[in-house]
């Protein structure tokens, strides 16, 4: 079991449930939600995309509403494995 560093005060509602769920699957080492902001569309669901790349795993943004949060990934998982799992926690 991987590890979910929590150091914000706030985050999208409903990430942290979810990013407990992914910590626990075989394989991924650390979820670290990061810089929370504003944004211009609006999305009635939670939703978590793959961004970019990083040293070691994956950056993602989670909206929900007209709110974004970064999270970071590492993992050693590909991309098309990591966001099948995405959908599948988020659905």
């Amino acid at each position: 079991m991987g590890r979910l560093v929590i150091t914000h005060s706030t985050y999208v509602e409903g990430l942290i449930p979810l990013l407990r769920r992914l910590v626990a699957e075989e394989g991924i080492t650390t979820v670290t939600p990061a810089v929370i902001g504003r944004v211009r569309g609006r999305s009635t669901s939670l939703q978590l995309r793959i961004q970019s790349p990083i040293t070691g795993g994956w950056k993602l943004v989670a909206r929900r509403g007209t709110t974004a949060q970064e999270v970071f990934v590492v993992t050693a998982w590909e991309r098309d494995r990591l966001q099948q799992h995405l959908d599948g926690l988020v659905n």
